[in-house]
């Protein structure tokens, strides 16, 4: 017979294993993707870091070497498989890249109910893709192919297809869940109905052209807030499936063609560099250098922000990046020695937008593979416009804390002291030397650097200064693995869209309409430049490059522009859209460095806006300028 006693003991053994097992159930649930995706980047890193040196060490010191020619496919297919593994993460911290301006403007139980129509349009772009990624393996099942480097069967680097978007499809469940919960159930309803009568004219609407339905959904999804890359893809699937324009299987197929490209290869990569040497120390090490030769000049301290963020450029590629870790060191420093908060915040975020312009830049490597350019030559030729803005910062910094009396610290700097910070800031240092000296010096492609880079970064972090450890490396390469992921999947999804707008003539439309109004180089110029401004303003950098990269590149070489100066063009106007109101993600970041509001952040970085533009006119039409080191 059992006493009440032992009842208990059981019923309490029953709940501790009860709570155990659903521990270790929110364990997986939490951390399911994040030991492929560690392992994945690590081993493209070491990789082609190995193919590299092997290279060199074959070419100039083994007779008749060829190299490890499996290497580099080897590595574009995990990359592949990577890219898609991590979209996970970003659908669980909702963050990827959308306009929101509507959304934010809707009432709270409105932009809940958005969110419900997001996940249901996001579920059914997976769904696609899983589908149509299942046949194409039937296919290779049936007719099996070989990759030619590595012997691999293709059908295990397109099951990343099925996988990869399966396992999107159940986070986005997930989410689904958690926010029908928010909405209840009425509202929740709503919100599908909504993406029925969205669906609708795909099916029973057959007399629309293709560029209506292309167009008209993609306009219509980002204006709901649904993210750019489900957009791209979603009106490009609705296109196809609608008017027939290219065979329905080609939707899977060019998810994984569009991205298994060596140059695209460079994003994670330098994306990755710039997230270890940020954890590792170096950006730190950067700042105090800039203070030493900066600091005893009115706004020292602001001075060597900027300069220290055009060092930053030279490691991180990004200018959010940027901002992320050089505001957080500088930006409370100025506010404690009297500088105004606002200019401080505003000063840092337009100093981040040099971060993609000097080299290397991931706008640049984007438009580079969208353009078809040489992205070396494009990398040359953003150092000159990266170092006019920040002088011209450095200039106005100067001028404005002359006036209002913001002296810089007062610490007593030595030759001994200088020496000191140089070497301190060594290694932070020769990150630039081993980017640029490899891909001009021919040692190294641009991937092949952004490889060996982000390589670097990460032993100097664990091993120089022990500030990556076990605590945060698996952080650096999460956040690495899914900052990149958002940016491959809308580089995937825009090719659909792009290969619809070739089919259909866009383009050549597009083009002959504005030669149709004038053929002067000036204007054309003058408008394509009001249009990427304006573009900037609601769209991110990346996402813009992509989409317009194939209607305005035409349009622009019609008149003489060459592409490599086109793109200058280009980066540098949507850089600006870093700090533009109301969406510029600079001044999100520095909004949320030193907690001020971006109303007030918008009206002070007006001046240095105006500085910035006028500078793009200077590069826009002077083209020796940003030419100079390419020519």
């Amino acid at each position: 017979m059992t006493t009440p006693a032992a009842t208990t003991t059981m019923d309490t053994k029953e709940q501790t294993a009860t709570a155990s097992s659903r521990s270790i159930l929110q364990f997986i649930d939490d951390h399911f993707e994040k030991p492929f995706l560690f392992a994945g980047m690590l081993f493209i890193i070491l990789v082609i870091t190995f193919q590299t040196f092997y290279r060199y060490i074959g070419t100039h010191f083994t007779t008749g070497s060829t190299g490890a020619v499996w290497t580099e496919e080897l590595a574009r297919f995990v990359f592949v498989w990577i890219s898609y593994l991590a979209i996970p993460l970003a659908v669980k911290s909702r963050s990827n890249i959308r306009v929101d301006i509507v959304h934010d403007m809707l009432p709270p139980r409105f932009q809940a109910i958005s969110w419900v129509i997001v996940d249901i349009c996001f579920l059914t772009l997976a769904g696609v893709m899983c589908i149509m990624g299942t046949d194409h393996l039937s296919m290779l099942l049936e007719y099996p192919q070989v990759a030619p480097a590595s012997g691999v069967s293709y059908l295990f680097p397109y099951l990343v297809l099925p996988v990869g978007f399966g396992l999107i499809g159940i986070r986005l469940l997930q989410d689904l869940y958690k926010q029908v919960k928010v909405c209840g159930l009425f509202d929740s309803l709503l919100g599908l109905v909504f993406c029925i009568a969205l669906a609708l004219p795909v099916y029973f609407n057959e007399s629309a052209s293709a560029l209506t339905i292309l167009f008209g959904y993609f306009i219509l999804l980002i204006f709901i807030g649904v993210p750019i890359s489900v957009s791209l893809g979603l009106a490009g699937t609705a296109t196809i499936l609608n008017a027939g324009t290219l065979p329905a299987e080609y939707i899977s197929q060019i998810a994984f063609t569009s991205i298994d490209s060596f140059p695209i290869m460079a994003i994670p990569f330098f994306i990755a560099a710039g997230v270890f040497m940020g954890a590792g120390g170096l950006s730190r090490r950067l700042l105090n250098l800039a203070d030493e030769l900066l600091g005893p000049f009115p706004g020292g301290i602001a001075l060597g922000a900027i300069c220290t963020s055009m060092f930053f450029a030279a490691i991180s590629g990004s200018g959010p990046a940027t901002v992320a870790a050089i505001g957080s060191l500088t930006i409370p420093a100025m506010v404690e020695r009297g500088y105004d908060k606002m200019f401080s915040c505003a000063i840092v975020a337009a100093a981040g937008t040099i971060g993609v312009m000097i080299p290397p830049s991931n706008p640049f490597v984007v438009y580079g593979v969208s353009a078809q350019v040489s992205i070396g030559k494009l990398f040359i030729s953003g150092i000159v416009p990266g170092l006019l803005i920040g002088l011209a910062l450095m200039y106005y910094t100067y001028l404005v804390s002359k006036k209002r009396g913001w002296r810089g610290s007062d610490k007593q700097r030595t030759v001994g002291s200088m020496l000191k910070a140089v070497y301190d800031a060594k290694w932070a240092l020769l990150v630039p030397v081993i980017i640029l000296g490899g891909i001009y010096g021919g040692l190294m492609t641009p991937t092949e650097a952004a490889a060996v880079s982000a390589f670097y970064g990460l032993i100097v972090g664990i091993f120089v200064y022990r500030e990556i450890n076990l605590k945060n490396i698996v952080a650096c390469f999460m956040e690495a693995c899914s900052t990149s992921a958002i940016v491959i999947i809308l580089m995937a999804m825009a090719t659909i869209f792009g290969n619809i707008m070739t089919i259909e003539q866009v383009p050549q439309i597009i083009a002959g309409a504005i030669l149709g109004l004038t053929k002067s180089k000036i204007m054309v110029l003058l408008m394509i430049n009001v249009l990427l401004l304006i573009v900037g303003t609601f769209m991110e950098a990346l996402a813009a490059i992509v989409i317009l990269t194939p209607i305005l590149l035409p349009v622009a070489t019609s008149v003489g522009v060459d592409p490599v100066h086109f793109g200058v063009i280009m980066v540098v106007n949507l850089a600006i859209g870093f700090v533009t109101p109301p969406v510029g993600v600079n001044l999100f970041v520095a909004s949320g460095v030193a907690n001020a509001k971006i109303q007030h952040l918008s009206r002070a970085i007006m001046p240095m806006l105006l500085i910035m533009v006028a500078i793009l006119l200077l590069i826009t039409y002077v083209p020796s300028i940003p030419m100079i080191l390419v020519n």
